[in-house]
């Protein structure tokens, strides 16, 4: 059976769970769009609750006509598939390797630092206050598929991160590529660019580092990604 009715039940959820993080939060759901997002999700072992796919495409999914699909999907004509999944959050931050995230309201850098995070190898990502929502779908789509094989932690606090924190603050302590050898845990703590991480976290930390660079200031996403190479690489070295 296709859906052919833009006052579907479930074409309404989809738009809720698109647009408000209330809707996603209350409910537990979000969704992800596109065929590379579910391949990845499939690959990282995440079943749908439901799967939708534009009528006549071949995909597999709930047989939707293709322009309410598109009227459904944050990424406009040409939709072919999006799905509906569970979130899932981590109980506990956890190392070798964690990234800390304090006041990032883009949900553009938080997906970014996502796929930096899954790309070096970080084995969990902890949200604190003012973080934007992982889940939401440019976030999901900016994860480029990280955001399903990151472990996700939801209102962390300092104290619970594994560790030694490396606070990254701009033109503060030393180059992070010449912080001294740490034998323990590394939780890397990076706030939005504009406000910087907040003096009470900074002064929690165990180290302030900084990136040396010729401009006044990188993005979260940009400083991050950076930030997890020196690290990773350092981490690599012993």
């Amino acid at each position: 059976m296709t859906i052919t009715s833009q006052q579907n039940r479930k074409l309404k959820e989809i738009r809720k769970l698109r647009q408000r993080r209330r809707w996603r939060e209350r409910s537990g759901l979000f969704v992800a769009e596109g065929e590379d997002l579910l391949a990845a999700a499939g690959a990282a072992g995440w079943e749908p609750v439901e799967r939708y796919c534009a009528a006549g495409s071949g995909l597999p999914g709930i047989e939707v006509e293709p322009d309410l699909l598109a009227s459904a999907s944050g990424l406009g004509s040409g939709t072919r598939t999006l799905a509906v999944y569970e979130e899932r959050w981590a109980a506990a931050a956890v190392g070798p390797l964690c990234v800390y995230l304090h006041g990032l309201h883009d949900p553009g850098n938080v997906g970014t630092v996502l796929r930096s995070a899954r790309a070096f190898g970080a084995s969990s990502v902890a949200l604190g206050p003012g973080t934007a929502d992982p889940f939401g779908l440019k976030a999901v789509r900016a994860s480029m598929g990280a955001v399903f094989g990151v472990p996700l932690v939801k209102d962390a606090a300092i104290t619970e991160l594994p560790g030694t924190k490396v606070a990254l603050v701009p033109r503060e302590g030393g180059p992070l590529r010449q912080l001294e050898p740490v034998a323990t845990d590394i939780t890397l703590l990076i706030g939005p660019e504009r406000e910087g991480l907040p003096q009470s976290l900074i002064d929690q930390a165990d180290y302030t580092a900084h990136i040396p660079i010729q401009t006044d200031s990188l993005n979260a996403a940009m400083a991050a990604t950076v930030a997890l190479y020196e690290l990773q690489t350092r981490m690599a070295r012993g």
